[in-house]
């Protein structure tokens, strides 16, 4: 099938599953058409997916993974190799900047919001939004899944607490898993208990990782976006975490951890802590 058909196809399984927009007219653009797509993902609630929607939704994701080109981690300098860096796990670690989506990893982190259920606003710049949206319907399903699990075992109200680390498929992503995990959302100052919360969430990443065998992890800027954790310290806590965590389980398996930046102050701010 052809790209445009591919999306045309997707577009009209998304319309037949909706109710409320079932005489929603298509766009004229391409971009305005993978737009209304993602919106249409993004508001989506968890429920049963039909085997036509699931298969249109597949081809579609999986031609824009190809579009957008995946990264091995063949393809990722160390931060040895770059810098010279004389971090004592310099051949360890690296500092990648781009989209997450496309690292072909053993796992990619999501930070991801206490109802674990991605972002449901369309089109939102949020990570949670982004991984979502590469992954497909499928994530959210199985995040509702598990989360349905803890609210039989915790209780109705249950929301994932911070600080923990959840482990799902990755679907259409090139990674093999994503490991969702909530950051602690900064009000009124940092205190203390808001970095040991950051802490925990480094930490439990990588026992997630070293309990699966996942032996590489693409970690995002946790809480430094819509959390508002100042990026400098934040950065600060994910190297000391790591390091501290790999000096203290010398045969934990993890053999590559990616700092992916985004923004240029992140990865400015990674430089200066890992680059010498």
């Amino acid at each position: 099938m052809k790209q445009n058909d591919i999306m045309n196809s997707f577009l009209s399984c998304l319309r037949e599953d909706s109710d409320e927009y079932q005489s929603l007219k298509f766009p004229n653009t391409t971009e305005e058409q993978k737009t209304l797509i993602r919106s249409l993902m993004n508001i989506r609630m968890p429920k049963a997916i039909p085997e036509k929607l699931l298969h249109a939704q597949n081809l579609y994701l999986q031609e824009e993974s190809a579009l957008k080109g995946t990264i091995p981690l063949s393809e990722i300098p160390t931060v040895r190799e770059t810098y010279n860096s004389s971090h004592p796990f310099a051949d360890r670690i690296s500092i990648w900047q781009g989209d997450i989506t496309r690292l072909c990893t053993g796992a990619i982190v999501n930070a991801a919001n206490s109802q674990m259920l991605g972002c449901f606003v369309p089109c939102h710049r949020c990570i949670d939004n982004a991984i979502h949206s590469a992954a497909g319907l499928q994530l959210r399903e199985e995040c509702n899944h598990i989360m349905n699990r803890k609210r039989i075992q915790y209780g109705r109200q249950y929301e994932e607490p911070v600080g923990t680390a959840i482990l799902t498929d990755s679907y259409n992503l090139p990674c093999d898993h994503v490991i969702h995990t909530v950051g602690p959302i900064v009000h009124n100052g940092l205190t203390e208990s808001l970095r040991q919360d950051l802490r925990n969430c480094y930490e439990s990443v990588l026992n997630c990782c070293m309990d699966n065998g996942i032996a590489s992890v693409a970690f995002c800027c946790i809480s430094t976006g819509e959390f508002h954790f100042p990026n400098e310290e934040a950065a600060t806590i994910a190297v000391e975490t790591v390091t501290n965590f790999l000096t203290s389980h010398a045969d934990c398996g993890i053999y590559r951890i990616l700092f992916n930046v985004f923004k240029d102050t992140d990865k400015t701010i990674y430089e200066k802590i890992l680059g010498h």
